[in-house]
């Protein structure tokens, strides 16, 4: 049973449905596909992703393909109850709602498997720790799964090396058309833009401290400098490193860093990534953000612990004044801050995510049975289709190789 909902704010949620909608060309084609092959049909399917206008425009094109959906968010604060009230209106059952406290949150998990789905998407993991744990049964029919992010895939990858992986899992972040675009231009625009939009504050002439430098840091570093700021990035990866200095950026441990920057950005996938020893050094009014799929990268515990008083100082803003007089700004919790505290990226981009997660979808309705219980790549027929699409949409032609050019190329002259 999906919960409950009012027609205000299911008109709202459609509103914003719509609007992506418009400006999610890719999708759109797929959508028409779906309905002329039904791809779907007879399948459940459920879905743990953030819960906001896009996602909504994910589930119903996958609806329109033939599928039963199953629908709740992978992160309580960034379900839009306006959105999820418009799938409700539109007959997908859903379970999600802002602000759900943990143990809401894993209900609303399990009451989404109680489908028992043919495929998933999941993101961050919690579908997939579930299935292997005591939701084991709800697998019963799962073909397999999509995971979205890079914290789900680390996860994975242990559970594949352990022997522990019980159903196919497609790894859609490992994608060119995914992390390429998605985690960093998606990432880049949607968290300064979430920063910006909280704090009312300039990037400009500030120092801009980023944690992490994949394909997600590498997002934010490019946009922050490009705005004006001073980056200095932190790593634990030397190739990593290397590559942020050669960017530009001035790069050195968090330790050396906590003293100097005005605005902290976390995007690790890991956790204590900012803890007590920092706390201690940073200065008087900076902002902490996280951008990483878990609240853990910015040590609430330690926070918490250091601080004197701890008040809501403005929607998604908590402050926390330290016994010396400073005060320290964590911005939605810790929670991912471009979806907690923002939209989330912008259309177009994850216009490119979710075709790679509807094409690979169909491949798994289409192959799961033959599939081992492994991680698999993305096919590169799929990413290859998701950016022609892409280029299509954009009004651009590129050149191909002539027969001439491929024998050069790949042939064999003995």
């Amino acid at each position: 049973m999906s919960l409950q909902f009012d027609q205000q704010a299911a008109a709202a949620g459609r509103d914003k449905i719509d609007w992506v909608a418009s400006y999610m060309p890719l999708l759109n084609r797929i959508r028409s596909e779906f309905i002329r092959e039904q791809p779907f049909a007879g399948k459940r399917i459920a879905i743990s992703i953030h819960l906001e206008a896009k996602t909504a425009f994910l589930a119903e094109t996958l609806a329109a393909g033939g599928a039963e959906m199953h629908v709740t968010g992978c992160n309580p604060l960034s379900t839009q109850d306006d959105v999820a009230a418009a799938l409700i209106a539109a007959g997908i059952d859903v379970h999600a709602r802002h602000g759900a406290n943990m143990a809401e949150y894993e209900q609303h998990l399990r009451d989404t498997l109680a489908c028992h789905p043919h495929v998933m998407i999941d993101d961050g993991g919690d579908f997939t720790q579930l299935l292997h744990g005591p939701c084991r049964e709800l697998a019963s029919d799962l073909l397999g799964g999509c995971e979205e992010t890079t914290t789900g895939i680390l996860r994975l990858k242990a559970r594949e090396r352990a022997g522990a992986l019980n159903f196919p899992m497609i790894s859609v972040n490992d994608a060119d058309c995914k992390h390429l675009f998605d985690n960093r231009y998606g990432t880049g625009q949607s968290t300064l833009t979430a920063v910006m939009a909280v704090t009312n504050l300039t990037i400009a002439s500030r120092t801009v401290v980023i944690a992490g430098y994949g394909w997600c840091g590498r997002g934010v570093a490019m946009r922050a400098a490009g705005m004006g700021a001073r980056v200095i990035v932190t790593e634990i990866d030397p190739v990593k490193a290397i590559e942020a200095a050669m960017d530009g950026f001035t790069v050195m441990p968090m330790d050396e860093a906590a003293a100097l920057g005005d605005i902290f950005i976390t995007l690790t996938g890991c956790r204590d990534v900012i803890t007590a020893q920092h706390f201690e050094r940073m200065k008087d009014g900076a902002i902490l953000a996280n951008s990483g799929h878990f609240d853990v990268e910015i040590s609430k515990p330690d926070l918490e612990a250091a601080a004197k008083r701890i008040w809501q100082r403005k929607p998604d803003i908590t402050g926390y004044q330290m016994a010396d007089g400073r005060i320290l700004n964590l911005l939605a919790e810790g929670r991912l801050v471009n979806l907690a505290a923002g939209m989330g990226h912008p259309a177009e981009i994850m216009d490119m995510s979710f075709a790679i997660q509807a094409k690979s979808l169909a491949y798994l309705v289409a192959n799961g049975r033959t599939l081992e219980n492994r991680l698999y790549p993305v096919p590169r027929a799929i990413d290859e289709a998701v950016a022609r699409l892409k280029l299509d949409a954009l009004g651009t032609c590129i050149d191909s190789l002539t027969p001439e050019q491929e024998q050069y190329l790949y042939g064999y002259s003995g």
